[in-house]
């Protein structure tokens, strides 16, 4: 197979296992819509081409938030793309202020595939949560978000000018925009 057809097999996937989930924001926005936008954020604005880190990104939340297995993840893409997948997931049986402080904590030992990927996780949900929030997240919540993502990227910077100047932006249009 070619890495086009790899990543549009990943990208159809990632689409099955996410049919039936949606986003928090008010307009409940399909669930593939964000990884699809990693991906792109990855491509269009980093300049990334590497075809195992595209696929990864479409397929980085595929274990966290579906019932997919890394063993049928390896099946399907190989044991590179799962254990990078692997690297991006939360352990959703940890609250979720103790997810949110490993991932932090951990952001300097992933690998540079996976700190791409996170960088671009994170713009893509800075920008959802300055412009299409969780319903249900208050200012605060959103200002608490960005707060902590900057902490996760500190631990990611580095690798990409690109993606971390795409970073600040969207940081400091949500600080402008959110009052802070």
């Amino acid at each position: 197979m070619t890495d086009l057809q790899d990543f549009l097999r990943a990208a159809a996937f990632a689409a099955r296992k996410h049919q039936h989930q949606r986003r928090k924001d008010v307009e409940a926005s399909p669930y593939i819509n964000h990884p699809l936008e990693v991906a792109a954020i990855l491509g269009e604005e980093g300049g990334v081409t590497d075809p195992l880190t595209l696929t990864a990104a479409v397929l980085h939340d595929t274990l966290e938030d579906t019932e997919t297995t890394p063993e049928e993840l390896a099946a399907a893409f190989g044991p590179t793309i799962r254990d990078l997948v692997l690297e991006l997931t939360d352990d959703k049986r940890l609250p979720r202020a103790e997810r949110r402080a490993r991932q932090a904590a951990t952001a300097t030992r992933l690998s540079g595939r996976a700190k791409l990927i996170r960088i671009a996780d994170k713009i893509a949900n800075v920008r959802d949560v300055t412009h299409h929030p969780p319903a249900r997240w208050d200012l605060q919540r959103r200002r608490e978000y960005l707060d902590w993502a900057e902490a996760v990227l500190a631990g990611c910077r580095g690798l990409s000018r690109p993606l971390e100047a795409c970073y600040e932006e969207a940081l400091r249009e949500g600080r402008r925009l959110l009052g802070d």
